[in-house]
């Protein structure tokens, strides 16, 4: 049986001899889900004309038992009947407080049924918040049912955010074409904007200027500054992407926006001193293979070129700093001095001096290391400094934390960055806490 992407489950069904099999499951992001749902629901009712029983379960409270008992137990009405299980936790690893979890016998118990065969005319829908491909339970739905992904990658990759502008586009060529208006690009934008990546919402405030714009052909930018708040929660890393990119208003901007949102002003700071080391760190490496590649392009490197000839060099850089730092806990552990008994092996592996976390997916490095070019070597020393003294006065004086972070802000991403008096030799001149204290 098929695993289809949402949308293109009406290509699928338009296929020559498709049929709708017993089993359904639709899994992923909330409103995609519901609007598959829907879709599945109206195709069945399309092909039963003697009509259905629908008998909808809550998957977060309903037990294995209910469920199984449900798709065997024929209506007292007859006819066919449509088993609709949502949010079934059928790849959580953990359960709400009330909620309900799968067991392995459950899973197992669910795989019998439909292996088994669900009885003539009735249908088992199952919906659910997330899609484990590795897990054996997808594997046998997958070989007997419908399976429609709705996920939707969240991350901040370049291919990411195009699947996430690609959902809400959708979203709105439908709702626009039902109403016989249109939108143009620069209103789509800053409905985006203010919305956020939240596909439910982004639908109902685009409903709402529909009726807005009344008996106008089409929804403008006017419309959307009017109407629509800026709902967007904002990630980290819009702040952390503004910094690199210099930009001081959305820097200021996307910080307000995480102060209201509830980020506490050390966790922002956390977030600086991440992105000012992994900046250093490419910095620093960018200048020692320039200078043993003096021939190679230093700006707008080609990505292709970028991953030719640079990613090798990084690959064989964090290897070389893995086994360095292998060989730090060792000592650090006893292990060479003293015969101590050597460190126990740690869960995780420490990834902050590494240049590429993840090298099968080199174009976030490519990104950093274009950035990096904006900074001076000198720069970002200084802002390491900066960041300690900042640091200091937030956990030990009375320096308005907030006002402190935007001082910081605005200096990082001026043209020169941090500015050093001969005379002032210890680089400690460039933030001055003391202007701040008492400030609110």
């Amino acid at each position: 049986m098929p695993f289809v992407k949402h949308p293109d489950q009406n290509r699928w069904l338009a296929v020559p001899g498709t049929r709708m099999p017993a089993l359904i499951l639709v899994a992923g992001e909330e409103y995609l889900v519901q609007e598959a749902f829907d879709w599945v629901k109206a195709v069945l009712k399309t092909n039963n004309k003697g009509g259905f029983n629908l008998e909808i379960l809550d998957g977060r409270s309903a037990s294995m038992g209910d469920i199984v008992e449900q798709v065997t137990t024929f209506s007292f009405y007859g006819g066919k009947k449509i088993v609709a299980v949502k949010q079934a936790p059928l790849f959580s690893t953990r359960a709400g407080p009330g909620e309900v979890s799968y067991s392995d016998q459950d899973l197992a118990r669910l795989s019998s049924l439909v292996q088994s065969g669900i009885p003539d005319g009735h249908f088992l829908v199952m919906t659910a918040g997330s899609l484990d491909r590795r897990r054996k339970i997808f594997k046998t739905l997958e070989s007997i049912g419908l399976v429609i992904d709705c996920t939707v990658p969240l991350g901040a990759r370049k291919v990411d955010l195009e699947a996430q502008q690609s959902v809400l586009q959708n979203i709105a060529d439908k709702l626009l074409a039902r109403s016989g208006k249109a939108m143009d690009e620069a209103a789509f934008s800053v409905l985006a904007d203010r919305t956020g990546f939240n596909p439910g919402l982004f639908a109902s405030n685009l409903e709402k200027l529909v009726v807005y714009a009344g008996e106008r052909p089409a929804v403008c930018r006017d419309d959307v500054q009017t109407l629509i708040q800026r709902d967007k929660r904002d990630p980290i890393f819009s702040f952390t992407n503004a910094l690199m990119e210099k930009n001081t208003g959305q820097a200021l901007f996307y910080l307000s926006s995480l102060l209201k949102d509830g980020f506490h002003p050390l966790q922002i700071l956390k977030s600086i001193e991440n992105l000012a080391r992994r900046l250093l760190l490419v910095k620093a490496f960018a200048a020692d293979f320039f200078s043993r590649h003096p021939g190679m392009r230093k700006d707008r490197m080609p990505f292709n070129t970028f991953v030719q000839q640079v990613m090798p060099r990084i690959i064989a850089h964090d290897d070389q700093m893995k086994k360095e730092l292998a060989e730090q806990q060792t000592v650090a552990a006893g292990g060479v001095l003293g015969g101590l008994k050597k460190q126990e092996k740690k869960s995780g592996s420490d990834t902050d001096l590494l240049l590429a976390p993840n090298p099968k997916n080199p174009y976030p490095v490519f990104q950093v290391f274009e950035k990096a070019a904006l900074f001076s070597l000198d720069e970002l020393c200084c802002a390491h400094m900066a960041l300690g003294d900042l640091d200091f006065d937030m956990k030990s004086s009375s320096l308005a934390s907030v006002a402190g972070i935007e001082h910081y802000v605005m200096i990082f991403c001026q043209k020169g960055g941090w500015h050093h008096a001969p005379e002032n030799q210890d680089n400690r001149d460039h933030f001055q806490p003391e202007l701040l204290h008492g400030v609110h």
